[in-house]
């Protein structure tokens, strides 16, 4: 059975994404910083799903060389890595020049940084098999500059989009076998959006996670998720002028 490794496995999307994918029969290869609730996951997991490998490990992604030597440890666990997910973040932001550079340079080094090493530790395994599916977990926010407490966090996102969009045209001048998926979320249920007020469109953790793993099955290049509405929405804040924007949000 193909295997799948996702970063930030033990709450809200990675975990939403490690039930869906187990529920259709991949080998996981599970990593958080909280192992406990990692452990805790896992042995749910072999109860439901008896035939299953669940595998887990501690990985705090700002921990650049841990990255590298956990991708490699699962890798030489499972033999081979069909699928990588750069899941983890956090949505620490606040508005610029309020006296919070702390909040936004960790939202920026978690976000970015070590998504970058993500990438980076993800490929290095991709380019030794001369296969694989690189997925990185983006935001509706990447599409354009966002205001206030979201204005770092969708910089990050639309960094890490321009990563993958970069990396996928390589790879196509190159004709490699390699896929590269960029998710583009809408509002989900979880931790990392409990303190928001009256998100628009959002959805359960249940339907937001099986709407990303479908896309991700479909190795797209960008998926918008749940692909109704964010997908015409998306289109429309691309042209959007940012007078009305400012007005919208």
């Amino acid at each position: 059975m193909p295997s799948v490794l996702i970063t930030g496995a033990s709450s809200g999307l990675g975990e939403g994404m490690a039930r869906e994918f187990a529920a259709r029969g991949y080998q996981l290869a599970l990593c958080a910083r909280r192992t406990e609730r990692l452990e805790t996951l896992r042995d749910e997991l072999k109860t439901s799903y008896p035939s299953l490998t669940v595998s887990v490990r501690e990985l705090d992604v700002n921990n650049h060389p841990q990255v590298f030597e956990v991708f490699e440890a699962f890798r030489a666990e499972f033999g081979s890595l069909d699928r990588i997910i750069v899941n983890a973040g956090i949505g620490k932001g606040q508005p610029l020049g309020t006296g919070n550079f702390e909040a936004n340079r960790q939202t920026a080094e978690t976000n970015f940084v070590a998504a970058l090493a993500q990438m980076e530790a993800a490929m290095v395994i991709f380019r030794a098999q001369n296969r694989g599916h690189l997925v990185t977990v983006s935001s509706v926010s990447a599409i354009r500059g966002m205001p206030s407490n979201i204005t770092t966090y969708a910089g990050t996102k639309a960094g890490l989009a321009a990563l993958a969009e970069g990396l996928r045209v390589e790879l196509r001048k190159r004709r490699s076998p390699i896929k590269v998926t960029t998710l583009y979320p809408g509002y989900i249920r979880t931790e990392i959006n409990a303190g928001v007020k009256n998100p628009p469109f959002i959805v359960d953790a249940q339907t937001g996670c099986r709407a990303m793993v479908r896309a991700i099955e479909s190795e797209r290049a960008r998926c918008y998720v749940p692909g109704w509405p964010w997908t015409p929405i998306a289109f429309v804040m691309k042209i959007v002028p940012e007078s009305i924007l400012a007005r919208l949000i």
